[in-house]
């Protein structure tokens, strides 16, 4: 079992033009050509899902990191492509969300902004300089604490508003740390600053996701410009991704005040959960 769960991660690494050099007869070329567009259709599917969970609950990491980890991308590189290719999609729910957007009473906009940045550019500084080891390691704990906050998250804040509230400072503060997280790995980014704006008092669901969903935006787009300029991009996957997700991010985001965002949130669970799991049997 822990052979072929390490063996998942080479599906699709073979490149077409050493398979075209297969000598007679052509069968292995032929089944190295399937996999590769098995591999490209198995991202396109998930980047496009990903982008309609983003836009209405969160969690789209959960299916475009393993999808770039199992077609054979490193962990650390699969990670930054992974920022990379939901960084328009969070754009284009973003603008869908436009109508919605508020400004936080005694917050500047300007300051929510800058701190995710600063924020953003700090964890992906930390990404590109952890060894590929160390990272394939903190990998299922990453995801697990992200399946933990996504699953229990919502549950808890309404609790911890009935004992306390946060300020603008406060505020700013746990934006910063966000960027950080989300520049590093982000998964259930969205849904950490949900609760956190949850805590500052609002309750607007469609404002707090549009802020959301720029901020997630903002943060992936500057750890972008790092992981672009530190070589950690894998165009083509990381294209294919990119394209998938904008077209379901709008999607989502259009359609989002007309889903149950219970089953919506039950679905990406399970998903999260199998996944987490997969990556611990995978480490053992």
């Amino acid at each position: 079992m822990k052979d072929l769960l390490r063996g998942a991660g080479k599906i699709g690494t073979l490149p077409v033009t050493s398979a075209r050099r297969t000598c007679l007869p052509y069968l292995p070329a032929l089944l190295s050509v399937d996999i590769i567009l098995l591999s490209y259709l198995l991202l396109a599917a998930a980047g496009f899902i990903a982008g309609i969970m983003n836009s209405v609950a969160g969690g789209g990491t959960f299916l475009t990191f393993p999808a770039l980890v199992f077609t054979g991308v490193p962990s650390v590189v699969a990670n930054a492509s992974n920022a990379v290719a939901l960084f328009p999609a969070s754009l284009a729910a973003a603008w869908a969300y436009r109508s919605d957007f508020r400004h936080f009473e005694g917050v500047s906009f300007k300051a929510m902004i800058a701190v995710s940045l600063v924020g953003g550019i700090a964890g992906a500084l930390l990404l590109v300089y952890t060894p590929e080891q160390t990272f394939d390691s903190l990998v299922p704990w990453l995801l697990l604490a992200a399946t933990l906050i996504f699953s229990f998250g919502p549950k808890i804040v309404p609790r911890l508003r009935t004992w306390f509230s946060i300020g603008p400072v406060t505020l700013l503060a746990i934006q910063f740390a966000v960027g950080i997280y989300g520049g590093y790995f982000g998964g259930a980014m969205g849904i950490v600053m949900l609760a956190v704006y949850s805590l500052f008092g609002l309750t607007d669901l469609n404002t707090m996701n549009a802020t959301k969903t720029l901020m997630s935006g903002l943060i992936n787009g500057i750890s972008l410009l790092v992981f672009v300029g530190a070589g950690k991009i894998v165009w083509p996957q990381t294209l294919t991704i990119l394209v998938a997700a904008i077209i379901g991010g709008y999607l989502g985001a259009r359609v989002a005040r007309r889903m149950d965002p219970q089953h919506v949130r039950m679905g990406i669970i399970a998903i999260a959960s199998t996944v987490t799991v997969v990556f611990f049997l995978k480490s053992a």
